[in-house]
């Protein structure tokens, strides 16, 4: 950082300071700060859909590892008595082919429908936060200078040409800061409007996206209850396995080698 940077930093901490305390007025745009305020609740919103979206897809590759790692203990559980009926290697392949289908292909869509449109609308969101930033500074060097023209008025110093340079001063970092307050004031509320309109395909395609997963990850445990026990399925439709599994944790109770379960 240079040195009039530093200076200017200084300067601007110091004003601060003195807003907090009273000792310098501070300048108000209630309608900008209206617009800043919805501008800050659209970026938290977005940036929070951002972290979220690729956390599903996340979520998505966890949940069908987990699914693998159990159909493999599931398979290896059954041994020989899973061979035998199919179940546990009808399971695994139904939950190997979700994995291995299903889930590679919609990486692709789901990163050029939804995470690369929401990424590269939160890109946005650096350069206008430092056009906020450069707005706010030019705003407190404005009530600095235009504290200093006050006190000059009330109190002349002994250079007279003192007061008509600081009052130039100030109309020109007024200028500066009303310039960049006009152009957030007319560009933050587009932004916002287009949220909705730059968003929509995004949401579609997640909608999609999730209905084809949940659809096919149906469709491939259906297909593995024709390998279960009939009567087990009907007393799932019925609402009795319930009984059934009691049922046989009291024939493990009743074992010797059980003790209390």
């Amino acid at each position: 950082m240079s040195w009039a940077g530093f200076k200017k930093n200084v300067n601007r901490a110091t004003t601060q300071v003195m807003v907090k305390t009273g000792r310098v007025e501070q300048t108000h745009d209630r309608s900008y700060e209206v617009e800043e305020r919805r501008y800050r609740v659209m970026e938290n919103a977005a940036t929070r859909l951002q972290k979220e979206s690729k956390g599903y897809l996340d979520s998505l590759r966890a949940m069908t590892a987990s699914q693998m790692r159990i159909a493999e203990t599931i398979d290896a559980f059954y041994g020989d008595a899973g061979a035998n009926d199919g179940v546990s290697r009808s399971y695994k392949q139904a939950v190997e082919d979700l994995d291995a289908e299903t889930i590679k292909a919609l990486d692709g869509p789901f990163r050029s429908t939804v995470l690369d449109p929401i990424n590269r609308f939160c890109a946005y969101f650096p350069d206008i936060n430092e056009c906020i930033k450069k707005r706010n500074h030019k705003l407190l060097d404005y009530d600095r200078v235009r504290a200093q023209v006050k006190r000059l008025a009330e109190k002349p110093d002994k250079d007279v040409t003192k007061l008509p340079r600081t009052e130039k001063e100030a109309e020109m970092l007024k200028a500066a800061y009303e310039q960049l307050n006009e152009q957030l004031f007319n560009d933050l509320p587009q932004l916002i409007e287009l949220r909705v309109p730059y968003l929509d395909p995004s949401f579609e395609a997640l909608v999609k996206i999730q209905l084809r997963f949940c659809a096919e990850a149906y469709s491939r445990m259906a297909q593995v209850q024709q390998y279960l026990d009939p009567d087990t399925r009907d007393q799932y439709a019925n609402g009795n396995l319930d009984a059934r599994v009691e049922q046989v944790l009291q024939e493990i109770r009743e074992l010797s080698i059980a003790g209390t379960v």
